[in-house]
């Protein structure tokens, strides 16, 4: 973390200073705004965390209820979820009241006595080390706070509006072309309707979402006629592996046990069998009895003796999609209507995606409406939204369907008994976040110069590796400085040692002084240098053999009124990890792009770097 540079900072760094719309804030919804945000779950809390930090666009967010979320029914943080927490600044508060799942556990019927089940095998949580960062249980609340105090102390200082229900609207012409009507939930206004005009609108608000309704887009799927009931639960018990993660199967059904943060409290999702398509939601009055009794039945010889439900509920499973993820259906019109989250993908709750998914939508979405509001990208950036979110979706329901065919499965239908741990292992990438590809678009380039840097997939989030900050011989996950502030990435991979890299030294001396180079020609007047672009360079050697003084100034860009030198932008080979082996780097010089979401965007030689970089650019931003 990085303060003062703007002046001695003696209370709390997290928070910014006021800007633009965050000085004087409204407290009321105003009749105009940049952006509203309907929904403040996961993909409509992160939006408004990503937006806080453009404080010249203004952004409210509306909920319904009458507060913040008590108890959420998501629960389940894949290790990217983590990743992208890094980048908002809480996922080392989070990781620390959250429960690591270091394992996973299948239980079968016992061979000789199918009555009973026993332990069959026992998976490690990440074998293939996917990522530094843990798989988590923690309640989705608690995530939404993290999101809320962020957005909160951002320079836009954004805030829910709760108590707002949103009926409708309607897309026209002028500024403000979205004309929304709300509905007061509570206070003394309840029942009375408001109509503000904005000029964005992003649907957040769950599976029922009324703002997909308005723009006509249907979930489109099919539902798989099987019930599940879920209970978070604090019991005694005598199966024991109560504190770990299994699927469990037996001849009576099957339990998928969650342990929950805090020690005590755990999930179970229990098999309520194959549903009559005539059921008509018969089945939703499932009680929280029956539930705790088919939960005994599964477990025999082992039983739970619930001392306390805190939440449960009854689903039947279904996969659905959207077509679209906006609200135009040409090429040509601009998007003015968006979707996120459980509005245009519903699965099952069992592979831990819904809130996952619905946090990367937030994040693609967030960063691209930040920069066209601001003037630094074309209207035409909306479009890609759709475009990769719709695929990732169907990608999710497509594995969701096959793992939680698998989950219902009887025991006798396997033909291997370790079947389903086996799948567990196997697609472990898919679902901890690490499978998303984006396909090549005006964001993304094409795979032609994949192999200079194959460690680093265009299109794929850029994995971390461990280096040495050499200003001060710190180890650094150079991917942990990937914050959610709107700011592109160029990593330069140096083709030597200092005074002994002709290719990075010229190549740094026209990113830094060209009037043709991204820096001049995207950095708005009176910015910080680093303001759009945080240019980092990483040498092949170790620490003790990188000579400050000789690194071209591009590497120290002066910031804040003082024009600070900033020390934090060159790196060197961890003793512990080579970065250029690690990720297949060319010793002959690479430069590496990474958008504000942290996916590869570009990879280029560092002698052909600069046109191609002013090319890249000029596609996709507007001068300054």
């Amino acid at each position: 973390m990085q303060f003062h540079h703007h002046g001695y900072v003696s209370g709390e760094p997290r928070v910014l200073p006021a800007e633009g719309t965050g000085l004087n804030r409204p407290t009321e919804l105003p009749d105009e705004t940049d952006v509203l945000i309907v929904g403040s779950g996961p993909a409509g809390m992160l939006l408004a965390a990503q937006l806080s930090r453009y404080p010249s666009v203004t952004t409210r967010i509306i909920e319904r209820r009458p507060g913040r979320l008590a108890i959420g029914q998501a629960d389940g943080i894949q290790a990217r979820s983590v990743e992208t927490f890094q980048a908002f600044g809480f996922a080392e508060r989070i990781i620390a009241e959250a429960f690591q799942l270091s394992a996973m556990n299948f239980w079968s019927p016992d061979p000789n006595n199918h009555g009973n089940i026993i332990r069959t095998a026992i998976a490690e949580d990440d074998p293939h080390g996917i990522s530094e960062f843990p798989h988590l249980i923690v309640n989705q609340a608690r995530v939404l706070d993290y999101f809320a105090e962020f957005a909160e102390n951002g320079p836009a200082r954004i805030q829910p509006d709760y108590g707002y229900e949103f009926i409708t609207l309607t897309v026209g012409e002028g500024e403000y072309p979205v004309t929304v009507t709300l509905k007061h939930t509570d206070g003394e206004k309840a029942g009375q309707e408001q109509i503000i005009k904005a000029k964005y609108v992003v649907g957040c608000d769950g599976a029922r979402s009324t703002v997909r309704e308005s723009i006509g887009r249907k979930l489109v799927g099919d539902q798989a006629f099987h019930a599940w009931g879920v209970m978070d639960v604090l019991a005694n018990t005598d199966f024991p592996d109560i504190r770990t993660k299994c699927a469990i199967q037996s001849t009576h059904g099957s339990i998928l046990l969650i342990p929950r943060e805090g020690g005590f409290l755990f999930r179970m999702y229990v098999d309520l069998g194959e549903v009559a398509a005539d059921n008509n939601g018969e089945v939703r009055k499932t009680t929280i009895e029956q539930i705790i009794a088919k939960a005994n039945e599964i477990l025999h010889p082992y039983t739970v003796d619930v001392k306390d439900v805190p939440w449960h509920s009854v689903y039947e499973v279904g996969h659905r999609v959207t077509d679209k993820f906006d609200d135009v259906n040409d090429e040509t019109t601009t998007p003015r209507v968006f979707i996120a989250g459980d509005a245009c993908h519903t699965h099952s709750a069992k592979a831990g995606q819904g809130m996952n998914v619905s946090m990367q939508d937030g994040f693609n979405l967030g960063w691209k409406l930040g920069q066209v509001l601001e003037g630094r990208s074309p209207e035409s950036l909306l479009a890609t939204y759709s475009g990769e979110r719709q695929v990732i979706a169907q990608n999710l329901i497509d594995f969701d369907k096959e793992w939680s065919t698998l989950m219902a499965k009887k025991p006798e239908e396997f033909e291997n008994p370790d079947d389903l741990a086996e799948f567990y292992t196997t697609t472990a990438e898919f679902p901890a976040g690490f499978m998303t590809q984006y396909e090549p678009s005006m964001i993304t380039s094409g795979a032609a110069q994949q192999d200079l840097a194959t460690g680093f997939p265009l299109g794929k989030r850029f994995k971390s590796v461990m280096t040495t900050r050499v200003a001060d011989a710190n180890p650094i996950h150079i991917g942990h400085h990937h914050r959610a502030d709107g700011r592109w990435r160029v990593y330069a991979f140096a083709d030597g040692t200092t005074g002994q890299s002709p290719k990075l030294d010229a190549w740094a001396e026209w990113m830094n002084t060209a009037p043709e180079s991204p820096i001049a020609r995207f950095t708005p007047a009176g910015a910080d240098k680093d303001a759009v672009f945080d240019v980092k360079v990483v040498y092949p050697t170790r620490h003790e053999d990188v000579d400050l003084t000789v690194v071209p100034r591009l590497f120290f860009p002066q910031v804040g009124p003082f024009q600070l030198d900033d020390h934090e932008k060159v790196y060197a080979v961890s003793p512990d990890a080579d970065i250029f082996a690690e990720r297949g780097i060319d010793r002959g010089g690479v430069v590496v792009v990474v958008r504000p979401d942290h996916y590869v965007a570009h990879i280029l030689p560092l002698d052909a770097a600069t046109t191609e970089l002013a090319d890249f650019f000029a596609g996709l931003m507007i001068d300054q």
